[in-house]
């Protein structure tokens, strides 16, 4: 099962696109790249970091996918990179097209290049694929990770998510690290920002691919433009100003770059391919994939777990690989596992020591229930913290002699109250309610004599928002007409 696993890859040095960009071409060595020049830029030092780093990453993102369209974006994903002068030969790197329903992309040394399919489905074109797995492999070839690595041994490791839960709920270093701990997203390197002229530069670099291989370059401001769209949705969607989670804020927004990007790629043409590109990724699993559980609005619900649960009022879920964050603004959550061993005491216990590695945590007491049939054990704690005190419950339920799972929720003290609900909610499923479980798909569609934006978008697989939802796939505006004969995107069941 892909949800819940823990990763080791926290050393590995990764730029996490949540919010991507580009520019000018500096080498291993940190002399200017060229596509002509360097014949293998990447050492075998580099190679061997990759090599070893891969496995654990696709772990960590939830796999690589295969087939037609996972080959279309490898050859994508080679024809920019080599425009990096890291490497001539196309074999000397690995494109991966990523499982994950996340708007992530990275890279990291040895030549390894990753895109998700929830990014890709985002695009119009593949000249904006280009830009993006461009703009990555800028960051490996102007040697950014390393720089990051050095200032990220300074600031202690602490991830995007735990910051969040330090500065808002936790307040000072020790409950930061069990923030930390709780909710990160993703390995704590894997989260760390770049700096502003870190962006900008590989922004630009990812320019100069784009036009070294003959795309459009001014596809990299239109895909910042859909990522800032994007993100806008999301905050919408889910009634908050803050950034979706696994976006973090590990790049700068990019709508403040979408111009700087523009005005760099100036008034040189290119080719876009979008109809190549629409082909190439028509029928993408779109959103959560089934086989890692889905969520849909507040609900949770796992098909091959048998499991399902529905976040509080005012909450929100975001799934991942090892984890379903449950988010919102008085208090945050995750649903997990961990090791069993028939005692579910002992498990509630086990989880509240490894919360913390810089202070002691055990439950005042623990009490022992039963929801919905399921055999199930909680404890609360109360932390001091710089904002004063809080209050961290592991509520645990016992699905087999082997198989148990647990809520752990931080909120200010008083308040835990509030995921009662969430608490009492989880409940097996039939094996026909499994079976109903659909995954949403991409689909590209030609627009007809009078089709409007309106029309397609009733078509969108969501009830909420589906008008402004189509426009962002698209990167359309609302007042923006459509032609008989033209490709767009829906999502559909």
């Amino acid at each position: 099962m892909p949800l819940f696993r823990r990763s080791r890859a926290a050393f590995l040095t990764v730029s996490v696109i949540a919010m991507s960009s580009l520019p000018a071409c500096v080498s291993q060595t940190g002399s200017p790249a060229s596509a002509q020049g360097a014949t293998q830029a990447i050492s075998a030092a580099d190679k061997k970091q990759g090599a070893e780093a891969h496995p654990q990453l696709l772990q960590e993102f939830g796999g690589a996918m295969t087939g037609a369209q996972a080959t279309y974006v490898e050859t994508v994903g080679k024809n920019i990179a080599i425009q990096s002068g890291l490497s001539n030969a196309r074999g000397d790197f690995t494109v991966t097209l990523l499982n994950s329903p996340v708007n992530n992309a990275f890279a990291i040394p040895g030549g390894y290049v990753y895109v998700t399919r929830q990014l890709a489905a985002l695009m119009n074109n593949e000249a904006e694929l280009a830009g993006v797995l461009g703009h990555e492999v800028g960051h490996v070839a102007a040697r950014h990770a390393a720089k990051r690595e050095s200032q990220a041994t300074r600031n202690s490791l602490l991830g995007a998510l735990g910051s969040i839960l330090s500065g808002a709920l936790l307040g000072n270093s020790a409950l930061g690290q069990l923030g930390q701990q709780i909710f990160s997203t993703g390995s704590q390197l894997l989260t760390l920002k770049y700096s502003r002229g870190q962006e900008t530069e590989a922004d630009n670099l990812g320019i100069t691919y784009l036009q070294r291989a003959g795309y459009d370059p001014r596809a990299m401001s239109t895909v910042l433009q859909s990522l800032a769209n994007q993100n806008a949705l999301d905050a919408s969607v889910k009634g908050t100003t803050n950034q979706v989670p696994e976006w973090a804020s590990t790049h700068p927004d990019p709508a403040s770059r979408v111009r700087a990007a523009l005005t760099r790629a100036g008034n040189t043409t290119g080719r876009t391919n979008r109809d190549t590109f629409l082909a190439g990724i028509n029928g993408l699993t779109y959103g959560d994939d089934p086989a890692q559980g889905i969520v849909d609005g507040s609900s949770f619900v796992h098909p091959a777990l048998r499991l399902a649960f529905r976040a509080p009022n005012g909450f929100y879920l975001v799934n991942g690989t090892r984890a379903v964050s449950i988010s919102g603004q008085s208090g945050k959550g995750e649903f997990s596992t961990a090791a069993y061993s028939g005692n579910l005491e002992n498990y509630v216990r086990s989880v509240f020591t490894k919360l913390s590695s810089q202070q002691q945590l055990a439950p005042a007491t623990l009490e022992r229930t039963t929801v919905n049939g399921i055999p199930a054990v909680y404890g609360t704690a109360r932390v001091n913290s710089g904002n004063g005190q809080v209050d961290v419950v592991v509520f645990a339920y016992e699905f087999g002699p082997q198989q148990a799972y647990h809520f752990t929720t931080i909120s200010q003290a008083g308040q835990a109250s509030q995921f009662d609900t969430m608490f009492r909610s989880i409940r097996r499923i039939s094996a026909t309610e499994a079976s109903a479980v659909k995954p949403r798909r991409l689909s590209v569609v030609t627009v007809k004599s009078g089709d409007t934006v309106e029309s397609l978008a009733k078509r969108m697989a969501y009830t909420d928002q589906p008008l402004q939802r189509f426009l962002v796939l698209n990167g359309l505006s609302s007042g923006s007409r459509l032609v008989a004969g033209q490709k767009v995107k829906l999502v559909v069941y």
